[in-house]
C-alpha cells in the first residue's frame, strides 16, 4: 500500500507549477489530505507545488531526530496500544522516552476526525529528519526543481532538561546535507528566541531563521516596533499566528521596514473563518491585502492555485 501511495503521489509531480514569490509553505506536509509529518504527506505537498516543506523535529531517547509536531507520541500514533505501560506520570507518551527502533514500529495516523480516516489498511511511519531531507532532495534531483525544507526545533529548552540538547546535532545534520550559508534553501524556525540567538551568535550559524510568535498576550511585545528591532538582530523573519496579523496588519509593514520576512501560520480550508465567503478569499487577504512573504498551509494546492492565478492576472 505504501509503495502504491508513493507512485501515485510522484506521478502528480507534473501538476506542480513553478515556485512563485511569495512562497507557499507546506505545513507538516500536505496535512489536509494525508497524515501530518509522514513521507507521503511531504511527497504530496512537493507534488502540489510547495516552495518549502515543513518538518517539526524532536529527539528520541537515543538522540535521533524524528518528524513529529509534538514532544508527545499519542496524538498521531498508536503508541498507547503498542506500549500501554510507557506513559509518564502525567499520562503522556514522550518521544524522548523511546528509541528510534521503537518509534519505527508505531503506526502514524491523522489527529483530526474530519481528515484522513484513522485505522484501515494504510501504514504510515514516523520519519526521521534525514529521511525527510532525502525525500525532498531526491525529488529535487529527479524533477529539476529546487524545493526547500523548513524545520522547526520543538521545545529545545525542554529537551535540554531531558539531557537531549538539539542545536549542535541539528547543525551537524543540515550541514552534512549541504545546507550552508544565508542563501541555503532552508528556514530554521523556533518559538524560543534564545535558541535562535544561540545558533546565530554562539554557534556561528548563518542559515535563514524565523522566530515563531504565538497569539499569546505574553508575546505581544515581539510584534511591536521595538520588539521587531530586537528580532532583526538575529532572525531573518517572523512566523506569527495569523490572528496577530489580522488584528494589526501594520506588523507586516513594520517587519518589512526592518528587512524581516513575514510567514504567518496557518491557512486551513476546513477551518476557514466564517467571515470569509470562501477559502480563496482568506488566501487573498494574506497574500494580496496584507502582502505577507509566505504562508503556512495544510492545503498546499489551494495556495499554489491562488498565486498562479494572481500572477497570470
Amino acid at each position: 500500500m505504501k509503495n502504491v501511495l508513493f507512485v501515485v503521489i510522484v506521478l502528480l509531480l507534473a501538476m506542480g507549477p513553478a515556485a512563485s514569490d511569495p512562497i507557499v509553505i507546506a505545513h507538516r506536509g500536505a496535512s489536509g489530505y494525508l497524515p501530518e509529518h509522514t513521507l507521503e504527506a511531504y511527497a504530496m505537498a512537493y507534488a502540489m507545488g510547495a516552495d518549502y516543506v515543513e518538518q517539526d523535529i524532536v529527539l528520541t531517547k537515543d538522540s535521533h531526530f524524528v518528524c513529529l509536531h509534538d514532544i508527545y507520541l499519542e496524538p498521531t500514533t498508536d503508541v498507547e496500544e503498542r506500549f500501554p505501560d510507557r506513559k509518564r506520570a502525567d499520562g503522556r507518551w514522550y518521544a524522548a522516552d523511546f528509541t528510534l527502533a521503537e518509534i519505527k514500529t508505531l503506526n502514524a495516523h491523522e489527529r483530526l476526525p474530519n481528515r484522513f480516516p484513522v485505522g484501515g489498511a494504510p501504514h504510515f511511519e514516523v520519519p526521521t529528519f534525514e529521511e525527510a531531507i532525502e525525500l525532498v532532495q531526491g525529488l529535487n534531483k529527479t524533477t529539476g526543481r529546487d524545493i526547500g525544507i523548513y524545520p522547526e526545533l520543538k521545545a529545545p529548552t525542554w529537551h535540554i532538561a531531558q539531557k537531549l540538547p538539539m542545536e549542535k546535532a541539528f547543525l551537524d545534520i543540515v550541514e552534512r546535507y549541504g545546507y550552508k550559508g544565508p542563501d541555503a534553501k532552508i528556514f530554521v524556525q523556533c518559538f524560543e528566541p534564545m535558541t535562535l540567538q544561540k545558533l546565530r551568535n554562539d554557534m556561528g550559524c548563518t542559515l535563514p531563521m524565523i522566530l515563531l510568535i504565538s497569539d499569546d498576550k505574553v508575546e505581544e511585545y515581539l510584534l511591536t516596533e521595538e520588539g521587531l528591532d530586537k528580532i532583526a538582530t538575529f532572525a531573518t523573519g517572523i512566523g506569527p499566528d495569523k490572528k496577530s496579523v489580522e488584528e494589526n496588519p501594520k506588523v507586516v509593514e513594520w517587519a518589512h521596514a526592518r528587512k524581516l520576512l513575514v510567514h504567518p501560520y496557518t491557512l486551513r480550508k476546513d477551518q476557514c473563518p466564517k467571515k470569509y465567503a470562501a477559502f480563496q478569499d482568506e488566501i487573498k487577504q494574506f497574500y494580496t491585502v496584507y502582502k505577507v512573504d509566505g504562508m503556512f498551509t495544510d492545503f498546499t494546492d489551494e495556495c499554489v492555485k491562488y498565486l498562479a492565478a494572481n500572477k497570470a492576472n
